[in-house]
């Protein structure tokens, strides 16, 4: 049988290559084999040098502190505030995968509720000045009732009944 290529030499190498389901067989002769092979060292090499170097990005340092993200994987603590603004997008898949979310939520201690009653009662006077300022009494005799139960629960007097 003669090379595939050159239709001159005797065929030393047939191999079958299959490429997504394609089946092609190859009879090449031993210089038609050498020729394909270099050129398809070279193509290799080639594709891996070009991907290498494509690889290889400058490493993001912190401006304020000079730490690398490679020294926050070595010794896990960022040198400075300004590391998480650097490090934004490497750090939240940690942070959401430690503490299953991202946005802080704060601490809700034993005094939530009295914290959650000044923030009502705040909020109450700043509407009771308003109505008293439109003149709308009715409705500031209404929040000042509220008010001053508010005042009561906070200062252990209970409900108003």
């Amino acid at each position: 049988m003669l090379c595939q290529k050159c239709k001159i030499n005797p065929v030393v190498i047939s191999y079958v290559e299959n490429v997504n389901g394609n089946k092609t067989e190859f009879h090449l002769c031993a210089a038609c084999y050498a020729l394909i092979k270099s050129d398809l060292n070279n193509k290799i090499q080639n594709d891996f040098l070009s991907g290498a170097f494509r690889a290889i990005k400058p490493r993001k340092a912190c401006p304020v502190c000079g730490t690398t993200y490679a020294d926050y994987e070595k010794t896990g603590l960022l040198g400075c505030a300004g590391c998480y603004d650097v490090f934004k997008e490497e750090l939240l898949p940690s942070i959401r995968r430690m503490q299953g979310r991202v946005e802080h939520v704060g601490k809700v201690g034993s005094n939530a509720d009295t914290h959650g009653l000044h923030r009502q009662l705040t909020y109450l006077q700043e509407q009771l000045e308003e109505a008293l300022r439109e003149k709308r009494f009715i409705e500031a005799n209404r929040l000042n009732r509220k008010i001053n139960e508010i005042k009561k629960t906070m200062h252990g007097g209970g409900s108003n009944e």
